[in-house]
């Protein structure tokens, strides 16, 4: 009930009249729990949402965190920031916006194994120009591997 009376010791009624308002928070705690489990569900989709098909390794694999930047380049050697199709000269302004405030300088390059050499080479050398220290090429892993 949204609305209760306020009870004196006798349990009647107030004799003022008064009403005490209550919220009722169970409907908007379903909410935010099914809310939550919608993002746990979709955040692991969200790194897939460009079509690349990485070559495999033979190498371990590392952990990369969430607060990760990667750039997807497509077999036609189009570039990806976060499903957001980024023109070739805009690459160096867009990764300088990026990591202008960000401690960890790390970028992540998810790149189609059918993608030419020289378009990886565009993208590290912008990435360089802009301050990133670090740079990973992600890979799948070999078919048989377990993860």
């Amino acid at each position: 009930m949204a609305f209760a009376r306020i009870s004196n010791s006798n349990g009647h009624g107030d004799e003022s009249g008064a009403d005490m308002a209550e919220i009722n928070i169970i409907p908007l705690v379903d909410v935010m729990l099914v809310l939550l489990i919608i993002f746990m569900v979709t955040a692991p989709l969200s790194i897939s949402g460009i079509k690349v098909e990485l070559p495999q390794s033979k190498a371990q694999g590392v952990a990369v965190d969430q607060g990760r930047i990667i750039l997807s380049i497509s077999n036609k050697g189009e570039f990806y920031l976060d499903k957001l199709k980024v023109a070739d000269d805009g690459l160096s302004d867009k990764f300088k916006e990026i990591f202008k405030n960000r401690e960890k300088k790390e970028l992540y390059i998810r790149a189609d194994r059918d993608v030419k050499y020289g378009r990886v080479i565009d993208a590290m050398s912008a990435a360089r120009q802009s301050g990133v220290l670090k740079i990973g090429m992600l890979t799948q892993p070999p078919s048989g591997a377990k993860g």
